[in-house]
């Protein structure tokens, strides 16, 4: 991961929306040394302005004013379905900024028209972002300068890893692969625990060896110079538990069913841009 830009005091930084997303980056930010006076929260939610204050001493207001205008960077933290209400509440105070969008499935093409600017990179994390962990794919209009994506990286590095996209679609199946990816792990962890409850482990045993493997699989699969194919092989030997467990899972096509369900991901990501972009 690069180091963040060690000169931070002429950035001002507004979020639209004040969510899960917009929090772990903000707590990145703070951490990294930017004042909370840097940053300010535009969030419909009496309760989320209130949180903000509470955890990060920011005075979140409820609707876009003349202080955005200080803003150099804007990141739209909102659902697919209020971007265009929030776009055009939020427009005439960041004709100068710099936007990064971390709605799902909104094109950019979408946003620069709401906005009447060009100056926009769309990003997809995830929600491992929360503890650092996160991983981003990044994709930038051709008005973006070196410089802009530079500030862009500065923010996003704060949640964990990135990656540049050239092509806008992608992020379609970004959303659906890493975007969506940490309920499937969830889901496989649900299922793990609820098998180690069932054969006789107290929860709090099938839980600690549920989550404990997919930490130690997946930090394995990450240092390791190996495919996931081969670290796989090397546990399962033919006849064997493991054998057992995988012919079971290749007998009732899990892995086929995975594969439909993220595509199945990418398609509703496809689709909200269709159902909530520009008309």
């Amino acid at each position: 991961m690069r180091n963040p830009h060690s000169d931070s005091s002429n950035e001002h930084i507004a979020f639209i929306g004040g969510g899960n997303m917009a929090s772990a980056i903000i707590g990145g930010l703070i951490q990294r040394g930017l004042a909370a006076s840097q940053i300010q929260v535009v969030e419909p939610f009496a309760e989320q302005r209130v949180r903000l204050a509470r955890q990060f001493g920011i005075a979140a207001s409820e609707k876009p004013g003349i202080g955005l205008s200080r803003a150099t960077l804007v990141v739209w933290a909102v659902k697919p379905q209020t971007f265009k209400e929030a776009a055009g509440q939020a427009r005439a105070h960041t004709p100068a900024a710099l936007h990064l969008s971390v709605a799902a499935g909104i094109r950019s093409d979408s946003i620069a028209l709401w906005l009447g600017t060009e100056r926009i990179v769309r990003a997809m994390p995830n929600t491992p972002a929360l503890i650092g962990k996160g991983i981003s794919a990044l994709f930038a209009r051709p008005a973006v300068s070196a410089t802009g994506r530079l500030a862009v990286e500065s923010v996003i590095q704060t949640t964990g890893d990135y990656l540049w996209l050239e092509q806008e679609a992608q992020l379609d199946a970004v959303t659906a692969l890493s975007g969506s990816g940490p309920a499937y792990v969830f889901y496989f962890i649900e299922a793990m625990i609820q098998a180690g409850t069932d054969m006789g482990l107290n929860p709090d045993q099938a839980r600690q060896l549920a989550v404990e493997t997919f930490v130690g699989a997946s930090a394995l699969a990450h240092d390791s110079e190996e495919s996931p194919e081969v670290l796989r092989t090397r546990v399962t030997s033919k006849g064997g538990t493991t054998y057992a467990a995988l012919t079971s899972m290749e007998h009732n096509g899990i892995k086929q069913q995975f594969i439909q369900a993220i595509q199945a991901a990418r398609r509703r990501a496809q689709e909200l841009g269709d159902e909530f972009g520009a008309k």
